[in-house]
């Protein structure tokens, strides 16, 4: 084996033995237990590293990385670029640094001492919104719980909010970054079941929508909005609205409901007397829907219903398109 090759395996196996002896004399372990090299941490701009020099403490230092994504040392001429690597890369390349121009042998850990790249937000109708700098593989369910869970404005739904290209590291392992941004949509409750798995990334928006939205106008005791937390159906939302005033056609009950890609709202026409004998099955409804108990026209409707839930919510402006 050449001299050269000789002496670059004696340092890697003095650099295992270096680590070996931190991680269990308290300074801690530098990756999360079984992380692949897809796992682990990539360094980003603003992250402040611990940087430490083995058997030359003078030599340690903590430093921020700028925002040209490089670290100045002490006593090495030209920033060192640590953006995109991980810590056992960047560690490589300031050991061969010292090596080659201040010291004959260098042993190098670097440790990232405070995340401020790579954050995960959460955001919406969650107990403590905000923004998470995550270290390894989090899954949904995690992030949900950092921020507290669901409040009591929650809906049923999350979206997850990605951006092809997050932390603008271009690995060579993996295909060219994608500037796009994809969305996600969930049910919280198949989150929480464990019924739908999703892998968080570094840059990811999570947000958990507020209560969704059904409107009860016409020959009903309190017209107006009716918030849904789980699925309901056109009888329930009826009985949310404290039920149908005297004489009420049961046997045509509207509903309007958007057409997907449009702003016209179709209508969908049900008979209550059939759905309480049990002949039709009572349909669920969609969040935004409109059911009508009423034969004004669509536009009275929706005039209507702008004016009553202003009157009961006021300061607030409803559309409906």
């Amino acid at each position: 084996m050449p001299a050269t090759d000789t002496n670059r395996f004696t340092m890697r196996l003095q650099r295992s033995l270096f680590l070996f002896v931190l991680t269990f004399a308290g300074v801690g372990a530098v990756f999360s237990q079984g992380a692949t090299a897809d796992d682990r941490y990539r360094i980003g701009f603003q992250d402040v590293l611990d940087v430490q020099i083995h058997r030359h403490p003078e030599l340690n230092q903590k430093v921020a990385v700028s925002a040209k994504g490089t670290i100045v040392l002490f006593r090495i001429e030209k920033p060192v670029v640590a953006v995109c690597k991980t810590e056992e890369e960047l560690s490589d390349e300031i050991a061969a640094a010292y090596t080659d121009k201040v010291l004959k042998s260098a042993l190098v850990r670097v440790a990232v001492a405070e995340q401020k790249s790579q954050p995960v937000a959460v955001i919406g109708a969650v107990e403590k919104p905000g923004s998470f700098f995550v270290n390894r593989r989090m899954h949904l369910l995690e992030m949900l719980a950092l921020a507290g869970g669901p409040n009591k404005e929650s809906g049923t739904r999350l979206i997850v909010m990605r951006s092809g290209n997050a932390s603008s590291c271009k690995r060579p392992d993996h295909a060219p970054a994608d500037d796009s941004a994809t969305l996600a949509d969930f049910k919280i409750r198949d989150v929480q079941e464990g019924k739908a798995t999703y892998w968080m990334h570094p840059g990811d928006i999570v947000s958990v929508l507020d209560a969704d939205i059904i409107y009860v106008y016409g020959n009903v005791n309190k017209q107006g909005i009716v918030k849904v937390r789980e699925p309901i159906t056109l009888t329930q939302a009826i009985v949310s609205s404290e039920g149908l005033k005297p004489a009420t056609k049961r046997d045509r009950v509207r509903v309007l409901r958007r057409a997907s890609g449009t702003t016209e709202r179709e209508e969908l026409i049900f008979d209550l007397n059939a759905i309480d004998k049990g002949k039709i099955r009572d349909p669920y409804l969609e969040p935004n829907d409109i059911v009508a108990v009423s034969e004004d026209k669509t536009k009275a409707i929706l005039r209507g219903l702008v004016d009553s839930v202003r009157n009961s919510v006021p300061n607030v402006l409803y559309r409906f398109p």
